[in-house]
């Protein structure tokens, strides 16, 4: 019989990327631009060129911020896409920094996960720390399945906005809670335009969104949608609740004994599951502390296989909402650091700066600041 080593976490390669906004380098520094329809961004040629089939746009070819390998683009002409929620839970969040170098800091609000240390921008800034631009940004990713699209693996969206943080985990929690874990559950991926009056200033911004379909708002929370079962239409696939009979979910594995929770513990692969196993446990009172101890243990190896994978990938390659930019204090640290700055002096440096911006180094933002940087790597301010 087949065996597999159940120490390694199994995940799905990804595909490509979803980005609610593009970058336009057409002027003399690039800038970011919010976007009310899906940009669909891959290594891999064809899966951009059926996106841009399946929801209107031109496939191009497309350079990442960086030094990333050259990608393929479409600018989508949908605001909406359908989508499937994979098994187990879909969303990884942190608030993170990124630099040249890769991710500075990784935090959950109160742990910096790659220091251990507390959370460095409350130490640094207190309580409303969030309030600033110059500290770490939240960051949620939510993995899909694209049903229109060719192969089978994620395509991940990523958002650094702060009410896609709040609702996105919120509503995957909820659906998740009534709908078996194991099954792919049918959603609607959505860019929603948004207007915020503060002190008298209207803002307006877009939030990524997602919502069940194939199912009302009834079904689901009731409990009522046993399955979600895939059907041949004539044109595409769907994925509908309810289209087809399907078989009774399996019942999970039974906890009679600690031994067993256990002997449970190496088998979950999915932080769903490993509250799934602790709730058995708890239900048949043998949540023990060598049981507590083994999930906890799990949980934190099933998160740092996570982080290593989101390591393993390019920075992001793109801000994607009109209000992010490079971090000041890290593009700045950056250029105090090149060699040749050194050579300059603070003074020589806030020379070429002047001459080159009209401004002392105070006044620039973090494109600016990038700007400088690369100007400097280039060898344009010798």
């Amino acid at each position: 019989m087949a065996t597999r080593i159940i120490t390694l976490q199994r995940q799905i390669r990804e595909l490509g990327r979803l980005r609610p906004g593009w970058t336009d380098y057409s002027g003399p520094k690039p800038r970011p631009v919010k976007s009310r329809t899906w940009v669909v961004t891959s290594t891999a040629r064809p899966y951009v060129e059926a996106a841009a089939e399946a929801w209107g746009g031109t496939a191009e070819q497309w350079q990442p911020l960086g030094n990333g390998a050259p990608q393929w683009r479409v600018i989508t002409e949908a605001s909406t896409i359908d989508a499937l929620l994979p098994p187990g839970d879909p969303i990884n969040q942190a608030y993170e920094t990124w630099s040249a170098g890769g991710c500075a800091r990784r935090c959950d609000g109160e742990t910096e996960s790659l220091s251990g240390r507390p959370c460095i921008c409350r130490a640094q800034y207190g309580d409303e720390w969030h309030q600033r631009k110059d500290v770490c940004k939240p960051t949620t990713r939510l993995g899909l399945i694209l049903s229109e699209l060719p192969d089978l693996g994620i395509w991940r969206m990523e958002t650094h906005g702060y009410y896609a943080g709040t609702e996105l985990p919120a509503i995957v929690d909820l659906i998740r809670s009534r709908v078996d874990s194991r099954l792919l559950v049918p959603v609607t991926l959505g860019i929603e335009p948004r207007t915020r009056v503060v002190q008298g200033k209207t803002k307006q911004f877009i939030v990524v969104t997602v919502g069940i379909r194939g199912a009302s708002a009834a079904q689901i929370l009731s409990g009522s949608v046993p399955a979600l079962a895939m059907e041949a239409g004539p044109e595409r696939q769907a994925i509908e609740a309810g289209s087809a009979p399907a078989l009774p979910a399996a019942e999970p594995p039974a906890a009679p004994t600690a031994a067993a929770a256990l002997a449970l513990v190496p088998q979950c692969t999915t932080l769903a599951e490993v509250r799934d196993l602790w709730r058995q446990a708890a239900a048949a009172k043998v949540l023990t502390d060598p049981v507590k101890q083994a999930l906890k243990q799990r949980s934190q190896q099933i998160e740092n296989d996570a982080d290593e994978a989101v390591d393993a990938a390019e920075p992001p390659a793109e801000v994607v909402e009109a209000e992010e930019e490079p971090n000041v204090d890290m593009i700045w640290s950056q250029v105090i650091n090149e060699p040749i700055v050194a050579d300059w002096g603070m003074t020589g440096l806030e020379t070429r700066i002047t001459d080159r911006f009209s401004k002392s180094s105070d006044e620039l933002n973090g494109w600016q600041l990038l700007d400088l940087l690369k100007a400097i790597q280039a060898g344009e301010l010798a």
